[in-house]
């Protein structure tokens, strides 16, 4: 049994599904919804032609279809009612979109697939809720807002890549599909530095994975997050148990009476002067609670599934 899967997969079992096949179509369904018949072949043990008998009987059965990509066959979960029955039915990630796109899928996938063990979040709805129990703000998480006629979509962790998060530490994946630069790694991080930050001051370990398909993507990982990682070992204040979590919740109240949403708090506080004297302690008390550096650890994982794709 896959714990993070929660026991969801046995919902699967109406469509006909047992066993690691059906673990198999939950996990690939939750963490990106496509899979090649290397992976499948691994995980259940079989050779590649009963593989693909198996995977020929999903397709008649319409639960999954597969498409050609740059030459790679890619297996997608196309069955509406199999998302639904995972309670994901939201999950954008049913169609192939494009060939940087579906590499960075089978990619975090094919991690995922050989770290089963760790406790992924592996829709939107559960990092969000997960951080939120940790008392993290909605507005540290990374978010995209996709305008539209019928308004703007808030998606957070907005490129589907894994997280996975237990009570000592917060484990952060960056897939990269081979198209990506050392700009892209950067801006994943920036887009993630205020989530990061905010757990390593509640004491959480705050760690990357940068997983790639070829020597190069993967040795300007390891050079990024080396640089990134804390090598700072030097004592750091220790405060009572939740006085993080309520410095940063002080420092949100404070920055809204500033922009003028409360008033009754810039009054309490002696006027906007006192306003900001309050701000600055409360930052100055996070950042003796922060670590030096942005990570606390690192590694790299190559993908030998996948090492023979040409995007």
């Amino acid at each position: 049994m896959i714990a993070h899967l929660k026991g969801r997969e046995r919902a699967l079992e109406p469509f006909g599904l047992t066993g690691r096949r059906l673990e198999w179509i939950a996990l690939a369904s939750l963490h990106g919804g496509v899979f090649t018949r290397a992976q499948l072949s691994d995980w259940l043990g079989a050779s590649r032609f009963k593989v693909l008998r198996l995977v020929q009987t999903w397709a008649e059965r319409r639960l999954v279809t597969e498409e050609t990509v740059r030459g790679l066959k890619v297996c997608r979960v196309c069955a509406r009612g199999i998302y639904r029955a995972l309670g994901a039915e939201d999950i954008r990630r049913r169609r192939i979109t494009s060939t940087e796109v579906v590499v960075r899928r089978l990619l975090s996938f094919d991690y995922v697939i050989e770290h089963p063990g760790l406790p992924w979040l592996p829709t939107e709805s559960e990092k969000v809720g997960a951080f939120e129990a940790l008392g993290i703000d909605r507005s540290l998480l990374p978010v995209r807002v996709y305008r539209g006629a019928a308004g703007g979509a808030r998606r957070y962790f907005p490129r589907g890549m894994p997280v996975a998060l237990d009570s000592r530490r917060a484990v952060f994946v960056h897939a990269d599909p081979g198209y990506d630069t050392s700009t892209a790694l950067h801006s994943w991080r920036d887009r993630h530095r205020r989530l990061w930050e905010a757990l390593r001051e509640d004491g959480l370990s705050v760690e990357a994975v940068g997983v790639a398909c070829a020597r190069r993507p993967l040795d300007r990982a390891r050079t990024i997050l080396g640089n990134w990682t804390n090598a700072d070992t030097a004592p750091r204040p220790v405060h009572p148990p939740g006085t993080v979590a309520a410095a940063r919740r002080e420092a949100a109240r404070v920055e809204n009476a500033i922009r003028g949403m409360d008033d009754a708090t810039v009054e309490e506080l002696g006027g906007l002067n006192g306003c900001l004297r309050r701000l600055v302690e409360m930052r100055n008390l996070l950042r003796s609670a922060r670590p030096e550096g942005t990570i606390d650890g690192y590694s790299v994982w190559r993908s030998s599934r996948l090492s023979g794709v040409r995007i």
